[in-house]
């Protein structure tokens, strides 16, 4: 399990494939974390469970974002950890999230969680799906 760097406004945390610098790491921000921390415990997740980024062919722009918890990683996850909460990655996805950063939103334009991906060559209008 790789180890989260913490910083003042985000954890940046190391992608733990080989070749790869700290511009690659998965950020995410404390207020995603945050928000992430609150929805287990109002849900009553167990702590066991992960939160699981991913990416999946569809959306307007050809690949949107997943975001969930999963009870289990799977043999070709990367498991990573943000202060306590274990992040699943599969390695298909993990090549599409390198340097993104998953931050939440609260704002009067709406609230969710927001992708950053540096990735992208195009996104929609709505922000859910990428292309590369």
């Amino acid at each position: 399990m790789s180890v989260a760097i913490i910083g003042q406004d985000a954890v940046s945390i190391p992608t733990g494939v080989t070749g790869t610098d700290e511009s690659d790491n998965i950020i995410i921000t404390t207020k995603a974390l945050s928000e992430v921390k609150k929805i287990k415990a109002s849900n009553n997740i167990a702590d066991e469970f992960g939160l699981r980024l991913g990416v999946k062919g569809g959306g307007c722009s050809g690949m949107s974002y997943t975001l969930g918890f999963d009870g289990t990683s799977k043999d070709s996850d990367l498991v990573l950890d943000a202060e306590g909460v274990r992040v699943f990655i599969d390695a298909k996805s993990m090549f599409y999230l390198m340097g993104t950063t998953l931050d939440f939103s609260d704002g009067l334009m709406g609230k969710g969680f927001t992708f950053s991906n540096p990735n992208a060559t195009k996104t929609c209008g709505c922000g859910s799906s990428f292309g590369v």
